[in-house]
């Protein structure tokens, strides 16, 4: 691999125009196909599989002139001090209705005094209108037109606020990813301390995301990709474009500083650095793709355009960015001069500092003071059990609140208290009940050629005596008598235990019994529910199925067994305890305000297993820059404390600047009004605060102390079948590799825990 792809450095950057012309013209390519593609069609929130589903699908076949899938929109009329059945009031609520059946993709308008939609004190009522295409399918023009006439509504009398799935959320601007872009620039300056090499990175991350946006709108139509699927790939495109490209340009500037060609040091930061971002991006790669094995068409969409997004980010960098480096030529500086030599054959980083008779004193060459990296890897090694034991009891405090998870999906009442929308829905909650804005559609087919009725009417009266009911709206049949649709409104609010358990006895088969009927339980609130337990059954297969492609993959890697294992289970502690931060703040509401979180609920049902596969992917990222080089020393004749240390001092900076990016980049998207989109993005910058300063960057080391040349261990049987991928770089005609003698070993290793 290191071989090919130092031959690939090479060639990119002989022919530097060749592939910059290339990348360019793809670029051109995929923005006219954009151009020229039809609209992405609206995200399809279909969830094969589940109860509700059925449910939707069997009124769509048996009602088809009410479209059970057709948006719907509730106008909320509140009358100020006085009542909504008042002349001048009911005169004007009803030339809103009117107004409101006059939009083409209006299907009907239920005037709220036909039937009876008028709270018990008479202050408030609202008009229900349904449209002829589903939520995805409503024109910009008819939500306009909606908003509009509810604007015309509004008086000193009379509040009117409307909500419901027809409304969309607002398209915001690009706001989050300048600021992510703003503070990665900053960074990546400080880190090269030159505007060139810290603009390329940037450069070539937008191009990236560029191409794969492009790609994406051009095929949305041809593959039916939902308009959310640019969501993940944007914010994932742009923060490992960034960083893939940190990488190999730090590596370029570090192997000219030994003195090297430029074209040499492109080859060779190709085939080290770029080594590691190959099977970095793979694992991230796995990690997407295997959001298939959930079935789910939105989770399933969202992780393939994510994947192609890394994927290019990966061939850009190992193409393109060193034939930018080509291009730039003596502008891209050497690395400054490092602050001690760690990469020879010395004593280790506990005993480098000892003073011995013969040490010269400073004005005879004493060797400059290590860097931040390197004393903070040589402090973590001095005591690893108890940076380890800290660490880790750290993390597990943090965690704790996931264990209280309980997920969801957002509806109105999760809107910002600003909107219109939630207005309307706290408005209907209090004047109609807290389950009126989460109804329950309960299907009933009779079997054995029954009367749809007769079933309904044994249905209502058995789900009239459960707890938590508030009313059973009378049934509503087919014109064949085969199919009956209750609507049951819950006591209870939709988030609620108590809705849930209702779901749950609704299903129970003595109803089904007592009507002699096939029962089906639909509606949104029982769609979150199916969807929250399927996501929670398929986290499971999910993890094992990514963490076993991924730990294979190291193997291969690392030629090691217990540093893919100590990988994963880092994995497990910083995902967990990201977990835990996001229930804390989202879910229970601590630090809620600091965070624009309106209203605390149930965390969003996808935000746990987008978590764990973006972020299983990126902390293999960072795993595999910073022990490729630990690995790359000790291979090289380091002890394994000062291979520690090396990793740290070639390593340890540009992997802190590459955290820093990630964590910028997605905490610009907190800035959502989307709460997926703002759940996601504080999650996944916590999870990569968590995993690279925490787990990688200090219970890494620490445990890689404890184990010393056992960290690196591979059985015989194991290692034939292995095969040499050569990350490190070893064949690219580095130093003759020298095997640490008896001494070295014996004075390395941690007392206890020799070779």
């Amino acid at each position: 691999m290191a071989t090919f792809l130092s031959a690939l450095g090479r060639f990119s950057f002989r022919r530097r125009w060749y592939v910059t012309v290339l990348w360019t013209g793809l670029l051109v390519l995929a923005g006219v196909l954009a151009a020229q593609a039809p609209a992405a069609p609206q995200t399809d929130f279909a969830m094969p599989g589940t109860e509700a589903q059925r449910a939707y699908d069997v009124l769509h076949e048996r009602f088809p002139a009410q479209n059970a899938n057709g948006a719907t929109a509730r106008v909320v009329f509140k009358s100020d001090g006085g009542r909504v059945t008042e002349p001048q009031t009911k005169e004007a609520i009803g030339r809103t209705v009117q107004e409101l059946g006059k939009d083409p993709q209006v299907s009907q308008v239920a005037d709220p005094f036909v039937t009876h939609s008028v709270s018990k004190d008479g202050s408030t009522a609202y008009a229900q209108v349904t449209y002829e295409v589903s939520s995805p399918e409503v024109e910009e023009d008819s939500r306009t037109a909606l908003m509009d006439t509810v604007e015309r509504a509004r008086s000193s009398t009379l509040t009117v606020e409307v909500g419901g799935n027809a409304l969309s959320a607002s398209e915001g601007s690009h706001a989050s990813e300048a600021i992510g872009l703003a503070v990665a620039a900053v960074v990546l300056v400080i880190t090269f301390g030159a505007l060139l090499a810290a603009g390329l990175p940037l450069f070539t991350a937008m191009l990236g995301v560029g191409i794969g946006m492009s790609v994406i709108k051009a095929l949305s139509s041809a593959l039916g990709l939902g308009s959310t699927t640019s969501v993940l790939a944007t914010m994932l495109g742009l923060a490992v474009g960034i960083d893939y490209a940190l990488f190999v340009v730090s590596r370029y500037r570090a192997e000219l500083a030994e003195g090297r060609d430029r074209e040499e040091a492109a080859g060779r930061a190709l085939g080290t650095a770029g080594s590691a971002v190959v099977f970095a991006g793979l694992t991230v790669v796995i990690a997407l793709v295997g959001l298939a094995v959930v079935n789910i068409p939105v989770l399933t969409q969202m992780g393939l355009a994510a994947a192609g997004t890394v994927a290019l980010a990966v061939l850009i960098a190992v193409t393109l960015v060193p034939a930018l480096l080509g291009i730039a030529g003596r502008r891209i500086r050497p690395a400054g001069p490092r602050r001690g030599k760690l990469f020879t054959k010395t004593p280790d980083a506990k005993t480098s500092d000892a003073k011995s008779p013969d040490a010269k004193s400073p004005d005879e060459g004493a060797v400059p003071r290590p860097g931040m990296g390197v004393r903070w890897a040589r402090f973590v090694t001095r005591r690893p059990l108890a940076v380890l034991l800290v660490g880790v009891a750290a993390l597990l405090t943090v965690a704790v609140p996931a264990a209280s998870l309980e997920l969801g999906l957002p509806d109105d009442g999760s809107q910002p208290t600003s909107t219109t929308q939630r207005r309307a829905y706290d408005l209907l909650s209090k004047e109609f009940g807290p389950g009126f804005n989460g109804p329950l559609m309960v299907v009933a087919q009779p079997e054995g050629g029954g009367s749809a009725k007769t079933a309904a009417e044994s249905a209502t009266a058995r789900i009239q005596r459960m707890d938590d009911v508030a009313r059973v709206n009378p049934p509503r049949l087919n014109n064949s008598d085969d199919t009956a649709v209750l609507t049951v409104v819950p006591a209870t609010a939709p988030s609620s235990l108590e809705t849930t358990d209702l779901v749950h006895a609704l299903r129970d088969p003595g109803l089904e019994a007592d009507s002699g009927a096939q029962i089906m339980v639909s509606g949104s609130t029982a769609m979150n529910i199916d969807v929250s337990q399927k996501l929670t059954d398929a986290l499971v297969p999910y993890l094992a199925l990514v963490a076993g492609l991924a730990l294979l993959l190291l193997i291969a890697v690392f030629r090691s067994l217990l540093v893919p294992l100590k990988a994963a289970l880092g994995f497990v502690l910083s995902i967990t305890a990201a977990l835990g931060v996001v229930v804390a703040v989202f879910q229970w509401g601590w630090g809620a305000s600091l965070f624009g979180v309106s209203d605390p609920g149930p965390v969003v049902s996808l935000t746990p297993i987008f978590m764990v596969g973006v972020v299983f992917g990126l902390a293999m990222d960072y795993e595999v820059f910073l022990v490729t080089r630990m690995r790359e020393a000790y291979v090289s004749g380091q002890s394994p404390l000062n291979a520690i240390s090396s990793g740290f001092e070639f390593g340890g900076r540009v992997v802190t600047a590459a955290a820093i990016i990630m964590i910028s980049v997605f905490a610009a998207f907190m800035g959502s009004d989307e709460l997926m989109v703002k759940t996601i993005g504080f999650g996944l910058a916590t999870a990569v605060f968590l995993d690279a300063f925490i787990v990688r960057m200090t219970l890494v080391p620490a445990v890689l102390a404890l184990l010393g040349h056992r960290a690196w261990w591979l059985p015989r049987r194991l290692d034939r079948w292995v095969p040499d991928i050569d990350v490190e770089g070893a064949k690219l005609g580095a130093p003759e590799r020298n095997e640490p003698d008896e001494a070295v070993r014996a004075s390395t290793a941690p007392a206890g825990l020799g070779s």
